[in-house]
Order: structure tokens, then C-alpha cells, then sequence
């Protein structure tokens, strides 16, 4: 009976991860994760699918869940969540390695990294963390040198054209466009949630992908304006009974024309004389 039960289960946890994966695929292809560069790094070869007419490499779908899920195991492996850093120097990455350090607990480094924070033991900021993960390894390649000295694998999100030296976990995908890198901390976030014990995976997650986006300041400011606009109050409509200074039409039409008849004629003008007594 036990292993009739186990097998049962074991069966119900595959299928529920299967029907995962295709959801997941489907949006990443919707975020255009799967949309690589012109140029392909020769260690990245194994994970393009093929190669467009325009010359884009198409990246793998299947291996970058794959890759997902192995990086998520990494992360969980790890009893502290404060001993993990999430670096992105890209502005398209800074938003959502806040949201997926709120919701896992790791420490976030968004923006510009300072220079000695893994081997500089004299900063006020230096970190001795146990795992490091960045967003693009070219852009965040001071962080992967300094993981390099101490010693500290790097998870790493990598387009085809993206260097591999010193990156222990490569998850393929594109890491330049703001939908995809969002979309891969949310489902990094939701899988790592999963393992815990924290969410069931019967349980959809309840927090959108929507707040993983990055968000123009701009574009903020301009919808707050927009809002301020509607929220204030409008002037009160005029009302044709107020016009006048609340009179009465019949009164205002007897004052102008006082006692006339309509039945009355007209002025004695002929309309057959000539105009100005001036012929044509």
C-alpha cells in the first residue's frame, strides 16, 4: 500500500509539473523570453533551438525551465536567505530584484556596485555571502570577478551573447528586454516559494507579474498627473433656469417687445420696392 500510495503521488507531482511547465513556457514566449541576439557566445550554443531568418538565435524554452528550476534548488539550499545576493546594474533588472528579494528574503544590490564589496574587508559594505546571483554577466561582470576570488558560485541570467567565464549556473533567456527579466525573478521567486513549504504547489501564486515590471519614472509621474487632474473637482454646470439672474422667459420677452401681438403686421416695409432706390 505504501508504495501504491507513493507511486500515486509521485505520478500527481509530475503531471502538476508538467502542466506548470507549459503554462510557464507559454508566458515566457508572451514576454519574448525565448528572443535572442544576432551574436551567439560558443558556450551558448547548446541552448539556442534555432536560428531566424533575420539572423535572431531562438533560445531553448524548455532548458531555460529546466535551468530555472535547478537554480531555485540552489537557492533553497541555502538555510540563511540573507546570504544570498541578487546584483543588477541594468535599470530593466532593479525592480524586479527588489520584489524577489521582498518575497524570498535575499539581499538586494540594485544600481551601480561598488567595487570591493566581496574582497574588500575594510568597506562598510563588504558582504561575505554564500551565493550571488546577477542579471546580465556583462553589465554585472565586477560582481562575478569578485564571487571569482571568494570563491562563491554565480547564478547568472544569460543571453547568447553573454561571456560564461566564472558563472556556475547559466539560465538562458533574454536578458535586455524588462518583460522577460521580470517574468524569470517572478517564476524564480514562485519555485523557490514552492520548495520552502510556503506556498503549495496546488496553489497558484496570488502576486501578479505586473509588479516584477520595471517602470519608467516618467511614465510614473505622468499617470499621478493624469490622476491629479481627474480627482480634482469640477466646476458646477450651469443650469439654463439660473440664466438671467433667475428671471422668467415670459417677463424678459414682454419687456422687449411689451404688449405686441404677433397677429399685429409688420412694419409698413415693401419688400417689392428696390434696394436703396437703385436699379440693377
Amino acid at each position: 500500500f505504501g508504495s501504491r500510495h507513493w507511486t500515486f503521488g509521485s505520478r500527481f507531482f509530475w503531471e502538476n509539473m508538467a502542466a506548470t511547465k507549459e503554462e510557464d513556457v507559454q508566458m515566457m514566449l508572451v514576454c519574448k523570453t525565448h528572443l535572442g541576439t544576432r551574436n551567439v557566445d560558443y558556450r551558448m550554443k547548446r541552448y539556442i533551438f534555432r536560428r531566424t531568418v533575420e539572423g535572431i538565435h531562438i533560445i531553448h524554452l524548455g532548458k531555460t525551465w529546466e535551468k530555472l528550476m535547478v537554480a531555485a534548488r540552489m537557492i533553497v539550499a541555502i538555510e540563511n536567505p540573507q546570504d544570498i545576493i541578487v546584483a543588477s546594474q541594468r535599470p530593466y533588472g532593479s525592480r524586479a530584484v527588489l520584489k524577489f528579494s521582498q518575497y524570498t528574503g535575499a539581499n538586494p544590490l540594485a544600481g551601480r556596485w561598488t567595487p570591493g564589496t566581496l574582497t574588500n574587508q575594510i568597506t562598510q559594505k563588504y558582504l561575505e555571502p554564500r551565493l550571488l546571483i546577477v542579471t546580465d554577466p556583462r553589465t554585472d561582470s565586477q560582481a562575478i570577478k569578485e564571487a571569482s576570488y571568494a570563491s562563491i558560485p554565480v547564478i547568472a541570467l544569460c543571453d547568447t551573447d553573454s561571456p560564461l567565464e566564472n558563472v556556475d549556473v547559466a539560465i538562458p533567456a533574454n536578458n535586455k528586454g524588462k518583460e522577460s527579466i521580470a517574468l524569470l525573478y517572478w517564476m524564480l521567486a514562485r519555485e523557490v516559494l514552492y520548495l520552502r513549504g510556503t506556498l503549495p504547489r496546488t496553489q497558484p501564486w496570488d502576486v501578479m507579474v505586473d509588479s516584477f515590471f520595471w517602470r519608467d519614472p516618467e511614465e510614473i509621474m505622468q499617470q499621478e498627473e493624469a490622476q491629479q487632474d481627474w480627482a480634482q473637482p469640477q466646476a458646477a454646470p450651469t443650469t439654463w433656469e439660473g440664466a438671467g439672474g433667475g428671471g422668467n422667459w415670459d417677463d424678459i420677452t414682454q419687456a422687449a417687445q411689451g404688449d405686441a401681438s404677433w397677429d399685429a403686421p409688420a412694419a409698413a416695409d415693401d419688400w417689392s420696392a428696390p434696394a436703396g432706390g437703385s436699379s440693377w
